[in-house]
């Protein structure tokens, strides 16, 4: 074989050139205006939610939706975004081409960011010994930072030719939400039934697409619960190891952090069981 390989500068091209890579399916997101923040009514809805599904009020005494920028109409290009979260089998890939460590957090780690998941349930979702867990080929891939998240799409640039990149906060609320400022990804009345979350999920992540029903405007799936996505925005305020995660996830009830407004940020080089990521392609 290596006789062929050498035999021609072709050959050898062809020899050593790395194998074909799928890459995630896309949805297209229009060129335009759009509704992006929340008004006061809607921040009332999601603390009176959270409190009909905790029986307290947390959220509001934590004053959670109060840095969700104010309600207004903004326009962004035309872009393309993946249709779900990226997960394990795609992820795995980029671990088996690169030698980048495999999704998984040591316990005196895990201890550090002082969760209240304890760090057994991290197990389901590790990678043990770099092997991705059984059953988990379709759920999407935790326990990344925000830099391992960076890498995945370095890595995809270079192997498809096209510019792979975290979404901008103002791009995943528009792709997740659509242009008419809706509550919801469906619409702007809460249904427990449309989404991965605690009110009436399992309690963990699910395949990605498991929800049909709880499709935005644009057809992405995933938008409201399942799991928080990294995006490329900084926190601001002179942060520069914090960035934005929105979405809410398979451990929130209510859910007015599921809403595509609502907003927190977390260390870039935090690994949680929560946050996933999905990617934009130019």
């Amino acid at each position: 074989m290596r006789a062929l390989c050498l035999a021609t500068a072709l050959t050898l091209a062809a020899c050593t050139q790395a194998p074909a890579v799928e890459p995630p399916e896309l949805v297209p997101i229009p060129a335009g205006p759009f509704i992006v923040g929340s008004d006061r009514a809607e921040r009332e809805t999601a603390y009176r939610l959270d409190e009909a599904a905790y029986g307290h009020s947390a959220t509001r005494d934590g004053k959670w939706y109060e840095n969700e920028p104010d309600r207004r109409e903004d326009s962004l290009a035309a872009f393309e975004i993946t249709r779900t979260p990226v997960t394990n089998r795609q992820y795995a890939d980029f671990v088996a081409a690169t030698g980048r460590a495999a999704p998984d957090v040591d316990p005196a780690t895990w201890r550090g960011y002082k969760l209240v998941h304890p760090y057994e349930r991290t197990r389901r979702h590790a990678w043990i010994s770099g092997v991705m867990p059984k059953g988990r080929d379709e759920h999407p891939v935790v326990l990344v930072t925000y830099a391992d998240a960076a890498a995945y799409a370095g890595w995809l640039t270079q192997r498809t030719g096209r510019h792979w990149r975290l979404p901008t906060e103002r791009e995943w609320e528009k792709a997740v939400r659509g242009p008419d400022g809706r509550m919801f990804p469906w619409g702007d009345d809460w249904d427990p039934t449309r989404l991965n979350s605690h009110d009436r999920g399992p309690f963990d992540t699910t395949p990605v697409g498991s929800f049909p029903r709880g499709a935005g405007p644009f057809g992405l799936l995933d938008g409201a619960g399942q799991v928080f996505e990294w995006t490329a925005t900084g926190a601001g305020g002179g942060a520069t190891d914090r960035y934005v995660v929105k979405g809410g996830s398979w451990d929130d009830s209510g859910c007015g952090v599921c809403r595509p407004a609502a907003r927190h940020t977390r260390s870039a080089n935090l690994k949680h069981i929560l946050i996933g990521f999905r990617l934009v392609a130019e």
